[in-house]
């Protein structure tokens, strides 16, 4: 399951990279995924697991 996490955040930068330069499209969705992706992992660093 946390490997998972990781990979879910990757393809999230990975598409917010590529809507931020190449076409806007939904980008606010885009941004509140990243967000909660990466205070997902910021949990998980700081729980340790």
């Amino acid at each position: 399951m946390g490997n998972l996490l990781y990979v879910i955040a990757v393809i999230l930068i990975i598409v917010w990279i590529f809507g931020a330069f190449v076409t806007p499209f939904g980008g606010g969705l885009i941004h509140i995924l990243l967000v909660i992706a990466i205070i997902a992992i910021l949990l998980r660093v700081i729980r340790g697991a």
